[in-house]
């Protein structure tokens, strides 16, 4: 009588194979989730600068109501975790926004203003603000030029 079934070593040499495909699979997720997050969070300051640049292009005041001349409107960095949109105006300054960076991701220093009805902004030189993830060490750039392009 001949007996069917497979061998202890069939049988780990299945289960390696199948733990080696896993744990590429569950590293190389791991990655491209780490870099989709960065990407997400560099879309998010680029988003929040454009808006800045068109409430500042449109001379929209901030809805408080307190503004009596808008100057312009700024994204600035409070920590390396936050930064701030903020409405400049001639009696005070009014945050519109707060953005909490997520877990782990960082922005590097720096403030721009974009001024209202298209005079440019306060920028001499181009400002990059860097935005890394610390626990996958990548990095995104976003560059404003002096006439306020964003790139």
């Amino acid at each position: 009588m001949i007996q069917k079934g497979y061998t202890l070593i069939e049988l780990l040499v299945g289960i390696s194979i199948i733990a080696i495909i896993f744990g590429v699979g569950f590293v190389s997720y791991r990655e491209f989730s780490r870099r989709q997050s960065l990407t997400g969070v560099t879309k998010q300051l680029v988003g929040d600068l454009r808006l800045a640049q068109q409430l500042a292009l449109t001379g929209q005041k901030p809805e408080s109501g307190l503004c009596t001349t808008l100057i312009g409107y700024t994204v600035s960095r409070t920590s390396t975790t936050t930064y701030d949109l903020i409405a400049n105006c001639s009696n005070a300054n009014y945050i519109i926004k707060t953005i909490n960076m997520p877990v782990n991701t960082t922005i590097s220093a720096g403030s721009v203003t974009f001024k209202v009805l298209g005079q440019g902004t306060n920028l001499t030189s181009p400002l990059t603000y860097t935005v890394t993830n610390t626990s996958a060490s990548t990095s995104g750039i976003v560059t404003i030029g002096i006439g306020g392009d964003i790139k």
